[in-house]
């Protein structure tokens, strides 16, 4: 038998989330193709004949900008430490810079294996693919280099084949029905925030956060719950409420159609827009929307 961890490492939207979906085969972190969607670690967990796998979806590893970036990158760097394989994956479809040498530079650091998943094939000419595989293989010594469609699941499970050979032996690290480690105000806030980021402009994902106020199973029939979208500016607010608070309807609409399909639930959802000026750069605030310090 095989178990142990494989992080996902990459830039923002290089498609680590939906590698994961993709593999566990459920919506664990939300997907965006908006940058820095994905904020904290997101664990999930699959079983195989051969053994089990531990799943790490990081943030994208950027610069950072504010306090929150920072822990975002953070987590995505202290999950490397912690693992027994990396996967470290680029975005195919779009050219390389700096952001993709900087990740070179960071896994030439590390003794951990490390497979390079070459994602969103799907969107690229196919011409352009070996001469991009032999672009890394010159790079870096990576254990493997994998072409990878998450969208059509193009040598999805190749991947998941290396993944369980590269990892040590060993007994299932967690039981056979575990999921995830995240709780359910971590997927009611994303779940949240995925329409918010959805339905608004640009402007917006990097400054708005959900908080879960209020989560109340009292009623067995409903489940309801109270959140709270934080914005970093009174125009920002304006855009989330709307003309006549049509855009928060929509928002609110939206939520609770895929909080419901999560929770398997009848749900009510009440949302409110609060100011909280450079909330990125407040540790209260952070802690308020779970966002992990560095080796917490």
């Amino acid at each position: 038998m095989k178990s142990g961890f494989v992080s996902f490492i990459g830039r923002p939207n290089a498609g680590k989330s939906t590698l994961l979906n993709r593999i566990v085969g459920q919506k664990l972190a939300i997907v965006s193709n908006k940058p820095q969607t994905t904020r904290t670690r997101v664990v999930g967990v699959k079983n195989y004949d051969e053994g089990q796998i531990v799943f790490v979806d990081t943030p994208g590893v950027h610069k950072p900008t504010h306090r929150m970036n920072v822990r975002m990158v953070d987590v995505a760097l202290e999950a490397m430490r912690e693992v027994d394989l990396l996967a470290l994956v680029v975005d195919a479809s779009v050219k390389s810079g700096a952001g993709d040498q900087y990740l070179l530079d960071v896994v030439k650091e590390v003794k951990t294996p490390v497979i390079l998943a070459l994602s969103k094939v799907d969107l690229m000419a196919k011409a352009r693919l070996l001469p991009l595989i032999d672009h890394y293989r010159r790079a870096h010594s990576f254990a493997e280099i994998v072409p990878a469609s998450a969208v059509d699941g193009t040598n999805i499970d190749t991947l998941e084949r290396l993944f369980l050979q590269y990892l040590p032996e060993g007994e299932p690290l967690y039981p056979p029905d575990y999921l995830t480690d995240q709780t359910e105000r971590f997927f009611v806030s994303e779940i949240v925030r995925e329409q918010v980021l959805r339905l608004t402009r640009d402007e917006l994902p990097f400054s708005t956060a959900v908080v879960v106020d209020r989560f109340d199973e009292s009623e067995g029939t409903i489940l309801k719950l109270y959140c709270t979208i934080l914005v970093e500016r009174d125009s920002q607010k304006g855009i989330v409420v709307g003309k006549g608070g049509d855009m928060i309807k929509q928002i609110g609409t939206a939520a609770r159609i895929g909080l419901e399909a999560h929770f398997e639930s009848r749900v009510f959802l009440d949302l409110h827009v609060k100011v909280k000026a450079e909330w990125r750069n407040d540790e209260r605030a952070l802690d308020e929307i779970n966002l992990q310090n560095r080796g917490s």
